[in-house]
């Protein structure tokens, strides 16, 4: 059943595959996962992925000493603007 899930996950990224080309060096396509992975695991989260990026490069820029606990998508200090409560 997990593999199914992950399979249904990054669909939408190999059917588009090709229009990846930004990715054609090994550090293009690492940032590419990490953006990808980012995403996926905030919707997996019930997180609207653009609010959760923001709030995650909004702390990181204002609050240097933050831990990176609080920033995960799981972690009870992501504010309300985050949550997606569309069912």
């Amino acid at each position: 059943m997990l593999g199914l899930l992950a399979e249904q996950a990054i669909k939408m990224f190999v059917i588009g595959r090709k229009n990846w080309l930004f990715s054609n060096t090994p550090n293009g396509a690492a940032s590419s996962a990490i953006i990808y992975s980012i995403i996926q695991t905030a919707i997996a989260n019930n997180l609207k992925p653009l609010y959760y990026i923001e709030h995650v490069f909004e702390q990181m820029q204002l609050n240097k000493n933050i831990e990176i606990k609080d920033l995960l998508p799981w972690s009870d200090k992501i504010p309300s603007r985050c949550i997606n409560t569309a069912t």
